[in-house]
């Protein structure tokens, strides 16, 4: 397989991949708390080739690859929608959950009370407190007043204080499932927020913009369309050649 092919199969695998982050954000763009994915690209050559190279002293033939693929944790807008369990984060940090294997971290603050009256996440994970007792739990059908410090009150009773975390490297972080993410070094730790508010009766938006996203899978497509346009000039050349050597030879 000559250089141009490889070159262009390669671009068009890399593409593969964007294609596939772009048209997620787009997916995404109207889910509440939902921070997009984007990716960054190199240039790869393998040992042997370069080792072949540099015995012969040409250039090797590098290709294309998403070097790293990492997510954008910039704050999306906040949204007013008057619900007493609507929470949203003004500011850095996280919702912390007792998800089925341990933590999970989210900036969805859209909850609920589940039949046992406990504060639990769209998919029923009990919201953590600070000082990490029982989760909360309503007492009675009095509305919940949460304050700017994520302290719950009901009937200007204390219920409990939501844990809301931070991170001092957010690659710890890997997504999981709907809208969580789960730490993916044992060794790293949460730490409080101090700056950061809780408002009650909103919702953070995606940070993935629709129009953006669109604009960009159309981009992508547009790039994979030139490089399997590549793929076939580079065809009909080797074609040519060897039909050329063929008439030669006879």
């Amino acid at each position: 397989m000559d250089s141009l092919t490889i070159a262009a199969a390669s671009g068009m695998r890399a593409l593969m991949d964007t294609l596939n982050m772009s048209a997620n954000n787009l997916a995404n763009s109207s889910t509440n708390g939902f921070k997009s994915d984007k990716e960054s690209y190199n240039l790869y050559v393998s040992p042997d080739a370069q080792a072949a190279a540099d015995g012969e002293g040409y250039l090797a033939t590098t290709v294309p690859v998403v070097q790293s693929q990492w997510t954008d944790f910039a704050q999306g807008l906040l949204i007013r929608t008057g619900n007493q369990l609507d929470l949203a984060l003004n500011g850095k940090g996280f919702f912390a959950a007792n998800g089925p294997s341990g933590p999970l971290y989210t900036r969805n603050g859209s909850f609920k009370v589940n039949s046992q009256g406990i504060l639990v996440t769209h998919e029923g994970y009990p919201l953590r407190t600070v000082d990490k007792t029982p989760p909360i739990q309503t007492q009675s059908l009095s509305p919940l007043e949460v304050t700017p410090e994520g302290e719950v009150l009901q009937d200007g009773q204390s219920l409990g204080t939501l844990e809301i975390v931070n991170f001092s490297d957010t690659h710890v972080l890997a997504k999981q499932g709907n809208n969580y993410f789960n730490l993916t070094d044992p060794n790293a730790k949460p730490v409080p927020v101090t700056e950061t508010l809780v408002e009650q009766g909103k919702v953070e938006g995606s940070n993935a913009s629709s129009a953006n996203a669109a604009v960009r899978l159309v981009s992508v497509m547009r790039q994979f369309e030139m490089l399997q346009k590549a793929v076939s000039i580079s065809g009909d050349m080797n074609k040519h050649a060897v039909e050329e050597v063929a008439r030669v030879g006879s």
